[in-house]
């Protein structure tokens, strides 16, 4: 069975407490899971930098303030780490890396990421206000917007359920999704994976307004979709089957678009207590990230982790 490598992107705050729970806790779904616990050293002042080049006095502060962030991150570490082995995960599972800013908080998690070979990068969300909703500017959205290579992984509060629900429209991205599920989760005889997909309708497809009811091309649009379905959840029993899991552990749900797709992704994960969702970047139309199904589920997801799988 092939190692799993998560790279956990963690400051002091009650957020990161959760993301770190939530990580111990699917190793009970994920087999042979290990972790790197990361943490970004605040910037240190550029006045300071500047300073130092010249100053004998500001060179010995900078060297002080540097040793100052690198005890702080090692103790926010080493803290998560107990919490972890705590909870069950063995030592020689967990890791711990550190390094101050560079580039920003957000591409120095990818680039460190992506150098390592991780299969996920793990956070935690901040709280936000109603005006924050769109969650521009942070460092969570800026992992989710631009990681190309690695999934995110966003934990929003303290998620106790394990259970796992991917989100399907038959595209290329949920193809994605499922490899990547069906890798995560190959070899446990005990998970079911839960598929579900809402019916798209006829203004999924066309701006200007149709009578559905009376016109032939709901019909075709109907026809057409129960195919692609009916291809992908093929495609997915294949998949799980070929990592170990058996037929009647994964499960289809199709229901009818009656509101938001994004809303009924959440209310539907509500409704059977699915700890974990799991979505691919882009939909069946190619809509890019930012603007899609995702980005709503990622704006309002509560209590629960969001993967998004590129």
């Amino acid at each position: 069975m092939m190692e799993k490598k998560i790279l956990l992107a963690l400051d002091g705050s009650i957020h990161s407490t959760h993301a770190v729970a939530y990580a111990a806790r699917i190793s009970s779904v994920i087999k042979e899971l290990t972790y790197t616990l990361f943490h970004v050293q605040p910037t240190v002042s550029r006045f300071l930098l500047d300073e130092a080049e010249t100053d004998l006095k500001a060179k010995a502060e900078l060297r002080k303030v540097i040793r100052k962030n690198a005890r702080l991150a090692q103790h926010i570490l080493e803290k998560h780490k107990s919490r972890m082995i705590r909870m069950g995960i063995a030592e020689k599972r967990i890791e711990t890396a550190t390094r101050p800013k560079v580039l920003g908080m957000a591409k120095d998690i990818l680039d460190h990421a992506e150098q390592g070979l991780y299969d996920a990068i793990l956070v935690g969300r901040r709280g936000l206000s109603r005006i924050q909703k769109t969650f521009m500017g942070s460092t969570t959205a800026k992992l989710v917007e631009y990681s190309r290579v690695v999934p995110v992984w966003v934990v929003d509060g303290d998620v106790t359920s394990m259970k796992v629900i991917l989100a399907v429209d038959g595209s290329e991205a949920s193809r994605r999704a499922v490899d990547y599920l069906s890798f995560m989760v190959g070899g446990n005889e005990k998970i079911k994976v839960h598929l579900f997909h809402v019916l798209p309708t006829v203004r999924d497809y066309f701006v200007i307004h149709f009578n559905e009811k009376g016109s032939d091309i709901g019909q075709i649009i109907a026809q057409s979709n129960k195919r692609c379905i009916d291809d992908f959840y093929a495609y997915a029993q294949c998949k799980f089957k070929e990592a170990g899991l058996q037929d009647n552990q994964i499960e289809l749900k199709v229901v009818k678009r009656t509101m938001n797709v994004g809303k009924a992704i959440l209310d539907q994960a509500k409704k059977g207590n699915h700890g974990t969702v799991v979505l691919g970047r882009r939909g069946i139309n190619k809509a890019f990230f930012m603007g899609s199904v995702s980005r709503y589920v990622l704006d309002r997801i509560s209590c629960r982790a969001l993967w998004v799988v590129s």
